[in-house]
């Protein structure tokens, strides 16, 4: 069974002071710790391009795995909206060359923004399955730096950009189980680029995550025949501290087990799930983890991943 083995990151050592932009916008503390859950937002140098941000997360993976062999890599999947340049070609094949991994990899984009990480550990470990594969690499990154407006108020104090490895293979620690997912098009023009430059209509956005996560955790928690006292953590989509708060809330299970975690990185689109992973999982007791990523699409998806 294809299963998580490991996951390493990468987020930037420059950024900007969220105290001196919500200064600018009229924001206080209070707001910006409680409402947008960040004091600092990584911002990557000028002269980086996605691929260099996936190199680096990669390459942080290989160096605390060093029985990960680079000729030993099947396939590479990178998650990401804002690729390089103008997006062509994939990113993928832009890091499967700058990584020096073998030309018989199979390398491609996945186009989902927040809810790309839960599409995509299922996505990779599907295609490995149907194909035989044994050692695969899903890297998210999306630097909303590109296209985010700094004078847009409802958007340059919320997002961060970093870049996450994780590797799948067999024998893993831990195990995908049930999982579910959803799209809904006709919220769209609630989060687009329009011209290179980002909009996200905030409220509607706050909206769809209250009314979609709670319901859907459960909906996925039934059918998994399990109940929210068998779950150890909910390692959710970083949006907002408001939206972790009230998605926990609505939940009406335990609001503490609802991991928030965000203050040094904002909204790292599809990176915020893994960052938490990272961080938090593997050195845990925890032994079954729910998982729900939702945004641009509309688009959600919610997983239990279970350890092994």
């Amino acid at each position: 069974m294809i299963g998580i083995k490991s996951i390493a990151s990468y987020v930037p050592v420059a950024g900007l002071d969220n105290y001196a932009q919500g200064a600018k916008f009229g924001k206080d503390e209070e707001f910006i710790l409680g409402k947008i859950g960040s004091a600092f937002l990584p911002r990557k140098e000028a002269t980086q391009e996605t691929s260099d941000l996936c190199v680096e997360a990669v390459n942080a993976l290989f160096a605390t795995n060093p029985e990960l062999k680079r000729e030993a890599i099947d396939v590479l999947i990178v998650v990401t909206q804002n690729g390089d340049e103008e997006g062509l070609p994939h990113t993928a094949a832009i890091v499967q060359d700058k990584l020096g991994l073998p030309t018989s990899v199979a390398a491609f984009d996945i186009s989902l923004g927040c809810s790309g990480y839960v599409y995509g550990i299922y996505a990779i470990k599907g295609f490995m399955e149907a194909a035989g594969l044994k050692n695969g690499l899903l890297v998210t990154a999306d630097p909303y730096s590109k296209i985010v407006d700094p004078e847009d108020r409802n958007t340059t104090m919320l997002f961060g950009d970093a870049a996450t490895a994780t590797w799948l293979g067999e024998d893993a620690a831990w195990q995908l189980g049930k999982a579910k997912f959803g799209t809904d098009g006709s919220g769209a023009p609630h989060l687009k680029v329009t011209d290179g430059v980002f909009f996200m209509n905030g409220r509607q956005v706050f909206n769809f995550a209250l009314l979609k996560v709670p319901a859907h955790l459960h909906e996925l928690l039934e059918e998994s025949n399990l109940v929210p006292g068998d779950i150890d953590a909910f390692c959710i989509h970083q949006g907002s501290a408001a939206i972790v708060d009230a998605v926990a809330r609505r939940f009406e299970g335990d609001p503490d087990k609802f991991v928030k975690d965000m203050v040094e990185t904002g909204n790292t689109v599809s990176s915020s799930i893994p960052l938490l992973l990272e961080k938090h999982m593997f050195d845990s007791s925890w032994q079954r983890v729910a998982l729900s990523g939702f945004g641009v699409g509309l688009s959600w998806g919610s997983a239990i991943i279970y350890r092994a």
